[in-house]
């Protein structure tokens, strides 16, 4: 049988898997060209030449909406010509093209080593652990304590597991490599002009808006994933109940998930907060402005190396139960 012969969803399947496991095999290699630093450079460029007078608001929104737009219609016009030729070369090359868009969308191995450097710089020197733990979060890092450190580090692998892993494989669930490419510009306008300072508050508000819609069902989903694992108890001993449902950790997340000043980051930093049975949260200053975050979490214990280890169990098997259900849900199609 012919590749072109296989139906779509069963080759999105394959590409899915193919992305996935060359992210899990080696990450975001630093020596490999990555299309979110091209993101990057066209945002800055908008940002630099945009922001300023008048209309921020409505520049900055012709500036969000445009870029999402384009990366999607882009994407899914260079997939559709490969598509169009119908020999086993094209459909390869555009399976291949979309894997590579799986592999350069999701971060989940890249994630869970920065914030494992993190605590291994931390047990080096408290400087060290500061200067590490900068490169994956937006807050000054400089004063922060070693505790603050390690709570800065297990903070950003929950929120960024919503957003590296879980979302990106929601929208290519809904609509394959190009919504998934189209998530990661969100994603990047987010976190480069999504800011409520003086400078962003106008002309990111619309790129912050987009996100916050784009996460809202995964970070919900990735709250679940996070804890369905704990939800649930086998009596193997035998007894009335084969099954112990613990609904306290759900409570806890929806209770908590609502405090942050997000509406979506709250719900996977609440859920690992529950899990190891800490407190996350606080102020922090961003850019030099002090941001007042509410406390998730009341245990103001101190975090330690073992809480890292359970964290990334955490969200590697979350991951893996998000696979289970995107792989499904093509298959079924």
């Amino acid at each position: 049988m012919a590749v072109a012969d296989f139906s779509p969803f069963h080759l999105f399947t394959f590409s899915l898997l193919l992305g996935w496991l060359l992210d899990l095999l080696i990450g975001d290699p630093s020596w490999l060209p990555h299309p979110v630093v091209g993101f990057g450079k066209v945002i800055a460029f908008g940002e630099r030449h945009l922001n300023k007078g008048s209309h921020r608001k409505l520049k900055g929104a012709l500036l969000a909406v445009s870029l999402i737009a384009a990366t999607y219609g882009l994407t899914l016009i260079l997939l559709e010509c490969l598509s169009f030729c119908r020999n086993d070369v094209m459909t390869l090359l555009r399976e291949i093209l979309c894997a590579l868009v799986v592999f350069y969308c999701l971060a989940g191995t890249t994630l869970i080593r920065e914030v494992r450097e993190v605590f291994l710089a931390l047990d080096r020197s408290l400087d060290e652990g500061r200067k590490q733990v900068a490169r994956i979060v937006g807050r000054d890092t400089s004063e922060l304590s070693a505790q603050e450190v390690r709570t800065a580090a297990l903070e950003t692998l929950a929120e960024n597991l919503s957003d590296g892993v879980i979302a990106p494989l929601f929208w290519f669930m809904l609509l394959g490599a190009p919504g998934m490419l189209a998530y990661k510009m969100v994603n990047t306008l987010d976190s480069m002009i999504g800011y409520r300072t003086d400078r962003y508050r106008d002309f990111g508000c619309w790129a912050a808006r987009i996100d916050d819609i784009a996460n809202y069902i995964p970070a919900r989903l990735t709250a679940l994933l996070m804890i369905v694992p704990k939800l649930i108890t086998i009596n193997l001993r035998g007894g009335n109940r084969f099954f112990t449902f613990h609904f306290s950790l759900f409570t806890f997340v929806y209770r908590n998930g609502r405090k942050h000043a997000s509406p979506n980051s709250g719900y996977p930093e609440a859920a690992l907060a529950g899990i190891l049975d800490c407190r996350f949260g606080g102020p922090h200053y961003y850019f030099g402005e002090l941001f007042d975050k509410p406390y998730i979490g009341e245990n103001e214990r101190p975090l330690t190396t073992a809480d890292m280890r359970t964290a990334i169990r955490v969200n590697r098997t979350a991951e893996v139960l998000m696979m289970l259900i995107v792989t499904a849900t093509l298959l079924l199609r």
